[in-house]
């Protein structure tokens, strides 16, 4: 067994459920999703102790109403899952966001202004946001959407949020190819340093994948099955 197996499973003895919940951003972005469907998210979240419900930003509102007096943080997903909007349009959808009640703030780069090198755009975007956020005392978190990236790109962004400052950067909306991987939660953390937290979303759906992601130094997951993850380690740890 190689020596991250055993830690993952040194891990998995010593986390408690509520720990690991509290890693969980539990996640709705479905477009047909109904208020029944946000009702039973921010009902699990309540119940299990989630850090954050990630949603859309036209359920905003019903869900911190769903969630008040309960610790459990409102995300919005802005610019959700293309990143093809202007700064202004982006920007705008996070102001509303947060006055509608949103706590975090998860925004998607433009992929296409990256690729094309122009990273002065996406310092001034990523600024835009952030300082938003700051400005309202709510968490900002940079999505990268890396499926679609090479590693030089990937490793360009996590400069830029070593400048900016971002609370978190994310490896993927979930809507990609492709979601999180160990090697780009690896390369994201050796990169951006240690004073920006890392988010992994896309794919994350059993408690062996969730601890690896833990123990590579994620400060954050996000999943659908945040649910059936914590309930696989309650049911591992009656045995």
């Amino acid at each position: 067994m190689e020596v991250r197996q055993v830690c993952v499973v040194v891990l998995a003895f010593m986390i408690t459920a509520k720990k690991l919940a509290s890693y969980f951003d539990h996640t709705q972005l479905r477009a047909y999703a109904v208020y029944a469907d946000f009702e039973k998210l921010c009902n699990e979240a309540r119940r299990y102790g989630f850090a954050m419900v990630a949603i859309n930003p036209a359920p905003v509102r019903l869900c911190c109403e769903l969630l008040k007096d309960s610790p459990v943080h409102v995300g919005a997903a802005v610019g959700f899952p293309l990143g093809q909007n202007t700064i202004a349009v982006k920007q705008a959808e996070t102001l509303d966001a947060i006055q509608n009640g949103a706590d975090e703030i998860d925004y998607v780069v433009n992929l296409t202004e990256l690729k094309e090198k122009n990273y002065n755009y996406v310092q001034k975007e990523m600024t835009a946001i952030v300082e938003t956020c700051r400005e309202h005392h709510v968490l900002s978190k940079v999505i990268f959407e890396n499926c679609y990236l090479t590693r030089e790109e990937k490793i360009a962004l996590c400069q830029i949020a070593r400048e900016v400052q971002p609370d978190f950067i994310k490896t993927s909306t979930g809507f990609g190819t492709g979601g999180a991987t160990f090697e780009d939660v690896e390369l994201m953390r050796k990169t951006v340093g240690e004073s920006v937290k890392i988010k992994a979303a896309g794919g994350i759906r059993d408690l062996e994948t969730a601890l690896r992601m833990i123990e590579l130094g994620v400060s954050r997951i996000g999943s659908t099955a945040s649910v059936a993850i914590v309930e696989e380690l309650i049911q591992k740890n009656k045995t």
